[in-house]
């Protein structure tokens, strides 16, 4: 497989994955799983922007921080600037809910907002590389 064919496969599957986050997201909000909802928000922004980096070739670390990914996006196409910066906010989603001893028990709004921003990031990048995969 040609180094090419390799990167899109790559981007592809960070797609698929928060295609799926984001199906997740939206089937746990249904059932009132509102922190479990925000976790898969997070995870479908987290892997739409790494597939925008993985796209572009530009290395990232891991991370669940959307903020360290975004500034690479921006520099990539900073038509993303204000897409990237709400997403912002779903990085604490990362670890908030995950354990015992968390901080408030989240609401339908909250998740509702969650997806809003989840979706929009991903099919931001999805528009952006829509052509550019042959999709």
């Amino acid at each position: 497989m040609t180094p090419d064919r390799l990167r899109l496969e790559e981007t592809r599957g960070w797609l698929d994955r928060a295609r799926s986050d984001l199906r997740a997201a939206r089937l746990l909000n249904g059932g009132g799983l509102y922190s479990e909802a925000l976790f898969h928000c997070q995870q479908a922004a987290e892997k739409a922007l790494k597939a925008f980096l993985t796209f572009h070739q530009k290395s990232f670390r891991k991370t669940h921080d959307l903020g360290d990914l975004s500034p690479d996006c921006v520099s990539i196409d900073a038509a993303l600037d204000s897409v990237v910066a709400a997403a912002d906010n779903l990085t604490q989603y990362a670890w908030r809910f995950r354990y015992p001893g968390v901080p408030y028990e989240p609401e339908r709004a909250e998740a509702m907002q969650g997806i809003q921003i989840a979706e929009k990031v991903s099919s931001e990048v999805e528009r952006r590389l829509a052509a550019l995969l042959g999709d």
